[in-house]
């Protein structure tokens, strides 16, 4: 329900009969890499040694993988995710059934390590090319939650994992090496950013949820700005005060007090009257 409440409405696509064929094919495809992988064995009796092995085995497994888990941000599970864990659950235990019979256990090898290796990645690109074309879905915020606890749980149990390691002294060759792989990194990254992005638009889609985060987000600013501007209201900030402020300031109050009162015009009229006056005692 808090799934659904926050993903914003989206345009729902027909089911056409070409999907359909990608997706019948896929599951051919899938299906027969799975059949071919499996070679023939030879069966084993399941002993009671071997169940209180595997139990044991589970035990610790369980125990260990609680003592690695930090601290996480627990999520509601929602009707959707119910429904993908039981077609998950369902769809392995019919394939697991189908294909697996009675085995005789064998030590892994590095070879088997080296094939196991191989197959994945072939199993990858044969899956990107089978892949359709897909109708893009909004991130909402809380795929992008899910995903950062994911990050944070991965991250943990690296680190936990990592034996400890030996300290190296940071010589000048290696901070020369280190600077120069920054430069070599930045001029990469502008160099694809010039070709790629800039000069181009970035198309986002305008759905409820976004609109609503930019409106909190208008919201927050204006409190927070009322909120700074009434705590600094009617307060001042203190000047030191030498003689140059003294001599400008009042320079600046003499020039004041002549625009305003008119002393300027007086002392022009006054030179005036002076210099006619002087005139008419020379002439008379």
């Amino acid at each position: 329900v808090l799934y659904k409440e926050s993903v914003g409405t989206g345009t729902p696509t027909p089911v056409t009969p070409e999907m359909e064929r990608v997706k019948r094919n896929q599951e051919i495809c899938s299906s027969v890499l799975y059949k071919e992988n499996i070679g023939k064995a030879t069966p084993t009796p399941v002993t009671p040694e071997m169940e209180r092995v595997k139990r044991n085995q589970e035990i610790i497994s369980s125990v260990l993988y609680k003592e690695n888990v930090g601290k996480v941000t627990p999520t509601p599970v929602t009707p959707e995710m119910e429904r993908v864990k039981r077609n998950q659950e369902i769809i392995s235990s019919v394939l697991y059934k189908e294909n697996v019979g009675q085995a005789t256990p064998t030590p892994v090898t590095p070879e088997m390590e080296r094939v196991k290796r191989n197959q994945e990645q072939l199993s990858s690109v044969a899956y990107r090319e089978g892949l359709g074309k897909a109708t893009p879905s909004p991130v909402t915020p809380e795929m992008e939650r899910v995903k950062r606890n994911q990050e944070q749980i991965s991250s943990v149990l690296y680190k936990e994992h990592m034996a400890k390691g030996t300290p190296t002294p940071l010589t000048p060759e290696m901070e020369r090496a280190k600077r120069n792989q920054e430069n070599i990194s930045s001029v990469l990254y502008s160099d694809s950013f010039r070709k790629q992005v800039q000069g181009k638009a970035a198309y986002v889609l305008d759905t409820p949820e976004m609109r609503r985060v930019r409106e909190t987000q208008k919201h927050i600013s204006t409190v927070k700005y009322h909120e700074d501007f009434e705590k600094s209201k009617g307060s001042f900030t203190p000047v030191v005060t030498d003689p140059i402020t003294e001599r400008v300031k009042k320079n600046m109050q003499d020039f004041s007090d002549i625009s305003y009162r008119g002393i300027q015009r007086r002392v022009v009229e006054m030179e005036r009257k002076r210099v006619d006056q002087d005139q008419e005692n020379l002439t008379g």
